[in-house]
């Protein structure tokens, strides 16, 4: 006889789930992050682009370019996306190093590739008045970006 297993409401029954490497720089950035969120409230908000932080429950801060600020929202946009992908690359090709699928040829051009996307998107950042933080958007539900 088959053994039924029963659960309670609501509950889901819990899987493995895989490990991702992380470098130390993201775990800085992560800490980093958390400190910053200790320390001040979540009412504050970054420059024009968020909407006004509302009680708890209430939707999350999404951004929300301004028209006298359009040029700058368009950069944070086109910024963040880039971000995002540069780490995604960085991913695989940390994926690919481990798996030994890339000569050291391949990961000396990657690295330095990803570096100067990097670099690039830092300079950019700095001349619309950005910071890293400021390319991490609230994606509703689904929560921050990065």
């Amino acid at each position: 006889m088959k053994k039924r297993t029963t659960r309670k409401k609501g509950r889901r029954a819990s899987r493995p789930v895989a490990a991702a490497p992380v470098t130390a720089a993201e775990l800085r950035a992560l800490r980093d992050e958390i400190d910053r969120r200790m320390r001040t409230p979540a009412a504050t908000a970054v420059g024009k682009q968020r909407t006004p932080a509302r009680r708890k429950g209430a939707a999350p801060m999404r951004w929300n370019p301004e028209p006298e600020d359009v040029q700058r929202s368009v950069a944070q946009l086109v910024l963040t996306i880039v971000e995002f992908l540069r780490r995604l690359m960085e991913r695989q090709a940390i994926r690919r190093m481990e798996q030994k699928t890339l000569t050291r040829k391949e990961v000396e051009a990657v690295g330095e590739a990803l570096m100067k996307l990097e670099e690039t998107v830092r300079e950019i950042g700095t001349k619309f008045g950005l910071t890293p933080e400021d390319l991490n958007l609230d994606v509703g539900p689904l929560g921050k970006l990065m």
